[in-house]
């Protein structure tokens, strides 16, 4: 049987998908790289942990039809360009965390974060990165304590990455992916996407 977590998970997802708009919304398991939409598949139970995955849009703030994904810098992040995150978390907490695109610049760097908060109309209130030991230290803003989804867009503009952790996120602190105009540590905020990332017991 399902825990009060899955429902936590659904409803966060809801949050995300909102009504129908230009952008599509829905739920599905399906790749769905080349139509417009939102779409989240959330599952957690005691036992099988959590998986989801979700897709979006990227639409400009204040558009007409709104979306889970914001673009800041519409040359680097065009309008329409499609990004999907899947999270996979075992019950030990073991967590994978992937990152698919379509319709990027090009050849173009970007660097892409896990951040604790939702995105909004300020590129800023997504908050700072995810960590697992928070910490003010700079050096302590690395691939091992975050979650980094660093890719290079290819000749059409696609991309993908993947993130591998032995920990998994705690309860209501990661809400978000920031896209970067540089990868690693650096670069300004260029996108931000609102995702349901969920947790385990052992980290609830």
């Amino acid at each position: 049987m399902f825990s009060g977590m899955y429902v936590g998970a659904v409803a966060a997802a809801m949050l995300v998908t909102g009504a129908g708009s230009a952008y599509g919304a829905g739920t599905e398991t399906t790749d769905r790289s080349g139509t417009d939409g939102v779409h989240a598949s959330p599952a957690a139970d005691s036992e099988r942990g959590y998986v989801m995955r979700t897709d979006a849009r990227f639409a400009p703030p204040g558009a007409l039809a709104p979306s889970a994904a914001l673009t800041y810098d519409p040359e680097l992040v065009p309008a329409g360009a499609w990004i999907e995150v899947a999270q996979s978390s075992a019950a030990n907490g073991a967590t994978t965390v992937k990152l698919r695109v379509r319709g990027m610049k090009p050849g173009h760097d970007y660097g892409v974060h896990v951040h604790r908060k939702p995105c909004g109309t300020d590129p800023t209130a997504a908050g700072g990165h995810y960590q697992h030991v928070p910490s003010d230290n700079p050096a302590d803003a690395n691939p091992d304590n975050e979650v980094w989804l660093d890719f290079t867009a290819d000749r059409s503009g696609s991309g993908e990455a993947r993130a591998h952790h032995a920990w998994n996120f705690r309860r209501g602190e990661a809400s978000s992916v920031i896209v970067h105009s540089q990868p690693g540590n650096h670069g300004t905020r260029v996108g931000c996407f609102t995702v349901p990332f969920g947790w385990t017991a052992g980290t609830a």
